[in-house]
């Protein structure tokens, strides 16, 4: 026998299609909960509500976006009513027939009602501050 090592060469394996890709928009290619997956991903605080903060178009997601305000940390916002399509997918996304919706740290937490609970109880300052870092 040789003391030669034998070399082994194994096919690499084609990397996009083996490696998960991070979720695309609708303009890359994608589609509406492909979307969603990313906005949840990218923002620590993300609220789906009616309109947008400076202007909220029902008073669920008014309340929630004031309560979100009254950390005075950074959240992002998407107006769904501009959408029709974003509209339903996040209702799919998340298995919620309701708007607002509320994720903080990738994770869903609820709607304005739960939202509330949260705030008064303590423990949505708590999860902010996880995901903020502050």
């Amino acid at each position: 026998m040789s003391d030669q090592k034998k070399s082994i060469s194994l096919p690499l394996a084609n990397p996009e299609k083996n490696v998960e890709a991070q979720p695309r928009t609708r303009e890359e290619g994608g589609d509406v909960l492909s979307e969603i997956a990313r906005e949840v991903a990218e923002n620590p605080v993300l609220l789906y509500m009616k309109g947008l903060p400076q202007q909220p178009m029902c008073g669920f997601s008014a309340r929630a976006a004031a309560i979100l305000a009254s950390y005075g940390r950074p959240f992002h916002a998407v107006d769904i009513l501009v959408d029709p399509d974003k509209r339903q997918g996040i209702k799919e996304y998340s298995s919620w027939p309701t708007i607002p919706q509320v994720y903080i740290g990738g994770e869903f937490v609820g709607g304005s009602d739960i939202l509330m609970q949260l705030h008064e109880n303590g423990e949505l300052g708590k999860l902010i501050a996880s995901v903020t870092g502050e």
